[in-house]
């Protein structure tokens, strides 16, 4: 069935996308947008975007679809130990940091992306083989927009190409083979709370923004670079400190946001809450960033 789509309704599509999810497509990406949503085009019985785009902005049962254009949209591509510097900072310097000075509340770490869980699950993992599960409290937070795909990090169940750079040892110790994928271990499953949340949404995501380490790895390079301020401006206005916030290492709020500024922790690019300071006071430029990968 060939999709009907009349001049300008694509962008108009895009807005709304953008509006409601933060990613963001440019004209040359329009084509990819309207492929991802064709089935959902399809499936309600309309023969061009233009009535989806009604459905999407006035419908009373545009919520409920709102969820599914979310599915279709998310990007579940992620893998265990990626990006391990950053996880290798936090466990080796901020939780010992702020482990001395604790008031007795337990530490809370959000993956506020977390796509079906390898990220949060990696966490764990470390923390566990530091030991820091015995010696405090701590909470790991793991959200997503994407209901199918939180539903997929619940299961705890992947395949070979999720262990592709886990250390066979640690994926031994860890998961157990269950026909033709792994299964992790109830005791670091457990160890993670799953909960839906929009990025995009202040009210949804302002609770979990409440953790002094929020993981929002890998997002923002689907963003805008207004969607990136306006959400790290909500991340700023609610996390506890001492405050850090990771981001991918292709990603980069130098010159979007002066809420966090750019440091080194061990080996890792991390950013701090900056108090109000120039984020570009930080010194290290994009290059500098890329010439340390």
């Amino acid at each position: 069935m060939e999709l009907l789509a009349p001049g300008g309704t694509d962008i108009l599509l895009r807005d709304l996308v953008q509006e409601h999810t933060g990613m963001f497509f440019d004209t040359d990406k329009n084509d990819l947008l309207l492929d991802k949503l064709s089935p959902l085009v399809i499936e309600r019985g309309f023969d061009s975007f233009l009535d989806y785009y009604y459905l999407l902005k006035y419908d009373d049962k545009a919520e409920e679809e709102w969820r599914q254009v979310m599915d279709a949209l998310s990007v579940q591509e992620t893998f265990f130990w990626r990006e391990m510097d950053q996880i290798r900072a936090l466990v080796d310097v901020l939780v010992p940091e702020w482990a001395e000075r604790r008031n007795g509340k337990p530490l809370r770490i959000w993956s506020s992306a977390c796509a079906t869980g390898e990220e949060p699950l990696t966490i764990a993992i470390a923390l566990s083989e530091a030991g820091w599960f015995e010696r405090i409290p701590i909470e790991i937070i793991a959200t997503d927009a994407s209901g199918t795909a939180l539903q997929k990090a619940r299961e705890g169940r992947f395949r070979d190409r999720a262990f592709r750079n886990l250390p066979l040892a640690l994926r031994n110790r860890y998961f157990d083979r269950d026909g033709n994928v792994w299964r992790i271990r109830p005791e670091i499953l457990s160890r993670v709370r799953w909960d839906l949340a929009n990025l995009v949404s202040r009210n949804e995501i302002s609770e979990f923004a409440e953790s002094p380490f929020i993981f929002c790895r890998n997002v923002f390079i689907y963003f805008s670079n207004d969607m990136i301020r306006r959400v790290v401006k909500t991340f700023a206005d609610h996390i506890r400190k001492p405050a850090y916030l990771f981001v991918g290492v292709s990603e980069s709020l130098l010159k979007i946001s002066n809420d966090f500024e750019l440091t080194t922790v061990g080996n890792a690019f991390v950013y701090k809450l900056t108090n109000g300071t120039n984020s570009t006071q930080a010194g290290v430029s994009a290059a500098t960033m890329k010439a340390r990968e």
